[in-house]
């Protein structure tokens, strides 16, 4: 049977057109995704996890939209740890879903509307209303975001139409609190789903780890695991790491010399490379370490990243940095190290 044999046609063209020939993780993950059982995808950062676990999804919204018959309920949730990954795998899906929609005016097909919304700490009260209102066909949030979810009445009722649960970045959660609560709301939005008559397909997105078994424990627990097909995707990439210090000897506070010498290294590292990420251990030191490497390559290269940074700023930073506007973002956890923030040249 031909990979895309079981794909709607204009999946399959859209695809091959903007996306070009499937990965490793995809060719081996989407047969098995169709299977309809649980499947836990492991390989490395940038190789295609993410798709292959969403377009069988986007598929099934597709077929639906030709159709029209496109009820306004939730068929798949998506789950990341990390905020920041949440709000760009929103960004991602819709830019697909529009190429989509215009590939198939292009073609003479009239697709109804399929809708995304994100729903995290950062949401405002106006968005949370209008997803209750008339819900996403694939809602994005997080763990703690999903928990509030199933714990409103309101909102809890348009999760139990889901179909799909694609948790990402699994194996950050696997053996800590945070897992073990997001294993408590995954197991509550199975109940729910199958208080409806249906069935959830759960969908895992890992690094490689070892071993993956206790992963796809985590993905499945109970007599159950025996289901959970894995696909295990492993390479290596060529990685530089060095440790530089000062020439002088160092002390339990640095002086303003050592500091300036550090601002000096870094402002060099930063112009030798296209994109750098500065981590930091405090909010503080962010903006103190921006305010540096402001002064010595200019306002417009560098920016701070932080908790306390209004949500839209944050965002800003991110975007910009993706384009190639800034050649430095100096951040904390905020940035939760860097992942999917795109392609960068150096971590400092």
């Amino acid at each position: 049977m031909s990979l895309w044999s079981g794909f709607d046609p204009l999946i399959k063209e859209w695809f091959l057109e903007r996306i070009g020939q499937p990965t490793d993780p995809q060719t081996q993950g989407w047969p098995q995704i169709r299977s309809g059982q649980d499947v836990l995808i492991s390989a490395p950062t940038g190789s295609g996890k993410t798709l292959a676990a969403f377009l069988h999804c986007l598929d099934g919204l597709v077929r639906q939209a030709r159709t029209g018959d496109m009820p306004d309920a939730v068929q798949a949730v998506y789950v990341s740890p990390l905020k920041a990954l949440s709000n760009d795998i929103q960004k991602n899906l819709e830019r697909p879903l529009a190429e989509i929609r215009e590939l198939a005016e292009r073609r003479g097909v009239d697709l109804a509307p399929i809708r995304t919304a994100l729903r995290t700490g950062d949401t405002n009260a106006y968005k949370r209303q209008q997803m209750l209102v008339r819900p996403p066909h694939i809602l994005v949030t997080t763990p703690e975001s999903l928990y509030i979810l199933l714990t409103a009445k309101r909102s809890r009722e348009i999760l139990g139409s889901a179909r799909t649960l694609i948790v990402d970045e699994i194996h950050a959660v696997a053996d800590d609190k945070r897992g073990a609560h997001l294993a408590l709301s995954v197991e509550r939005l199975q109940r729910l789903v199958e208080q409806q008559g249906g069935e959830l397909q759960r969908i895992g997105l890992s690094a490689t780890v070892s071993p993956i078994e206790e992963v796809a424990q985590f993905l499945r627990p109970s007599s159950k695991t025996a289901s959970v097909q894995i696909v295990q995707v492993g390479h290596s990439r060529p990685m530089k790491l060095a440790v530089e210090t000062m020439d002088d000897e160092l002390g339990a506070v640095a002086s303003q010399e050592m500091w300036g010498q550090v601002h000096d290294r870094l402002a060099e590292l930063i112009q030798q490379n296209r994109t750098t990420l500065i981590f930091v251990n405090t909010r503080r030191l962010a903006e103190r370490v921006t305010h540096a490497l402001e002064e010595r390559l200019g306002e417009a290269c560098v920016a701070a990243h932080h908790g306390s940074l209004a949500k839209q700023l944050r965002l800003d930073a991110e975007e910009r940095l993706k384009r190639g506007e800034l050649r430095a973002v100096v951040a904390t956890a905020s940035l939760e190290l860097g992942i999917d923030i795109g392609t960068i040249d150096l971590v400092c």
